[in-house]
């Protein structure tokens, strides 16, 4: 447990460099990353937890200079899952100012393939049923979820994240660090 919360003070001050200064003084862009509601045959939704930040959240991940959204995020869901995708339709747009502004382009897609792992990036990977959603996901992550169910798409949310969002963060990478994280996953 005392290992966890001294890898957790590294890991929130690379954190604090790559939200708030990396943005503002390296990055020529602003950072857009591809996030999926993917659905398996029963309807439930895959979920996975990073390795820096532990909580729950969608699968994605940033594009490479050149590729196209579909495919990066076909790649990073294979990558941090092992769950081959199909793409149905762009849910929308979340527009993220504050802390690590950034664009999510959020996709609702479906499982076609591939078998359910863990990476290097992702420690814990599930499908959950949406009617059961883990404490522990990040709370950005509860509007899009329900936009895609809703079969929403054109969606555009703007959104900042401050100290309030921040404390969410924190507090479920603790009670994750802190073992707290062991509430069951239908």
């Amino acid at each position: 447990m005392k290992r966890g919360l001294l890898r957790g003070v590294g890991i929130y001050a690379k954190l604090a460099w790559w939200g708030l200064a990396s943005p503002r003084v390296s990055e020529r862009e602003p950072l857009t990353i591809v996030q999926a509601v993917v659905r398996d045959h029963d309807g439930r939704i895959l979920l996975s937890v990073r390795s820096d930040l532990l909580g729950w959240e969608l699968p994605g991940g940033t594009p490479e200079p050149g590729e196209a959204l579909d495919d990066a995020l076909r790649r990073e869901v294979r990558e941090e899952t092992g769950i081959e995708i199909e793409i149905e339709e762009r849910v929308g747009e979340w527009i993220r100012t504050g802390f690590r502004p950034h664009t999510a382009v959020v996709f609702r897609a479906r499982k076609t393939g591939g078998r359910l792992r863990t990476s290097s990036e992702t420690p814990r990977v599930a499908f959950v049923s949406p009617d059961s959603l883990p404490e522990t996901l990040f709370p950005w992550f509860r509007d899009p979820i329900a936009e895609a169910l809703a079969g929403h798409v054109g969606v555009r949310r703007c959104e900042h994240h401050g100290v309030r969002e921040i404390l969410a963060g924190l507090r479920i990478d603790l009670r994750h660090r802190l073992g707290g994280d062991r509430e069951p996953l239908s």
